[in-house]
């Protein structure tokens, strides 16, 4: 695992610590990417030296507050773009970076590619209902989407949810107003056409209320309404925690009773920790990235290095482009079909220049929130 040691709020020495609890627990071969020096002082202060722990030095780092194209492009030594070389030179099977998030995103993207039939790659996150885990596509990668990226989003979530989470038949559902057909604007609706026709396990509309029920494995919608929906769920659970403990301090009675159900609050706050789940995939690209969190922590990290370890294994890349075909939207030579051609000139796609000058954009880093994990 090629792991941005210089990336994160914490780094490197978050960085470190998470590769070490990494390399320990998980059986996996880490390569810290970074300041070789500084990298080289934290192993020595955590006594790591007989662990499988290699150093590939890069000199520059991309901050938080830099704008991801014009930094990559400027800092081609940079951590973020080292690691992800080192990826497709064959020299680590995956890349985890909790640095700059649109840095990442594009690094990933340039370096590895969309896979063949892919418009526009898309962040997983999972999120917890009173069902087990959801996994939302996009988290914030695509703000502005067409009906078929849409249905790419689900393929993606369904491979995704089957191969990683052992879903035999993940439940695919459509972020929208109303659990009607009819419901939605104009690309909601042709991208539930194209969701009900396919292959997919497809349960049709999911209202926002519904999401947290456990409605479906896979909740498709763009990544302007993903990134918000998650912000919001953000905001209303320091709201909903800070009002708790204000309320329960109120009265001894109330300190008691606390103190009586503080195994079910630390449930609750670890199905909610963010550290339990690492970071989100960036799905649809011919490579394995996890992006993390900026705020870290060692077991982040951990956790983020054993959601790459579990995509690489389970070939994630190779069941999208069967799942493509599957569709008809690859032919036998993996390029588009007939068929997918017909439907990307009925729907007017930008070119692939115009996608990658977004790429170059900042972003808003949609893995700050607390609640996408």
């Amino acid at each position: 695992m090629a792991v941005d040691g210089m990336g994160g709020d914490y780094a490197p020495q978050a960085i470190v610590e998470g590769s070490v609890l990494a390399a320990q627990e998980l059986n996996v071969e880490i390569v810290l990417v970074g300041d070789e020096a500084r990298l080289e002082r934290e192993i020595d202060r955590l006594q790591a030296h007989k662990l499988p722990i290699s150093i590939c030095h890069a000199s520059e780092v991309v901050y938080m507050h830099e704008a991801p194209g014009m930094a990559l492009r400027k800092k081609r030594f940079s951590s973020i773009r080292v690691a992800t070389e080192l990826v497709r030179s064959g020299g680590a099977e995956a890349v985890v970076s909790a640095g700059n998030t649109g840095a990442a995103m594009a690094a990933a993207t340039m370096i590895f590619r969309p896979i063949k039939g892919i418009d526009r790659p898309a962040i997983a996150t999972l999120l917890p209902t009173q069902k087990g885990l959801a996994i939302m596509l996009d988290g914030g990668a695509n703000v502005d989407c067409k009906a078929p990226q849409l249905f790419q989003f689900g393929i993606m979530g369904h491979v995704f949810a089957k191969s990683v989470f052992r879903k035999p038949s993940p439940a695919v559902g459509l972020l929208a107003i109303g659990e009607e057909a009819s419901k939605g604007n104009d690309v909601t609706k042709e991208a539930f056409l194209l969701l009900k026709q396919s292959h997919l396990n497809f349960v049709g509309n999911v209202e926002g209320k519904h999401f947290f029920r456990g409605m479906a494995d896979v909740v498709v919608c763009d990544g302007f309404i993903g990134n918000v929906a998650l912000k919001m769920c953000e905001g209303f659970g320091e709201m909903f925690t800070q009002s708790l403990k204000n309320s329960l301090r109120r009265t001894p009675w109330r300190r008691l009773s606390a103190l009586l159900v503080r195994p079910a609050f630390k449930e609750i706050r670890e199905l909610l920790d963010p550290a339990e789940y690492g970071g989100m995939p960036l799905i649809g690209i011919n490579g394995t990235c996890i992006i993390a969190h900026g705020n870290s922590t060692p077991k982040a990290v951990k956790n983020a290095i054993q959601m790459a370890k579990r995509i690489a294994e389970e070939q994630v890349t190779e069941r999208i482009q069967e799942d493509l075909e599957r569709n008809d939207m690859l032919d036998a030579e993996g390029q588009g079909s007939k068929l997918w051609r017909q439907i990307r000139n009925h729907m007017s796609f930008r070119s692939e220049r115009e996608f990658e000058e977004d790429t170059t954009e900042p972003h808003d880093d949609p893995s700050s929130s607390r609640l996408s994990m």
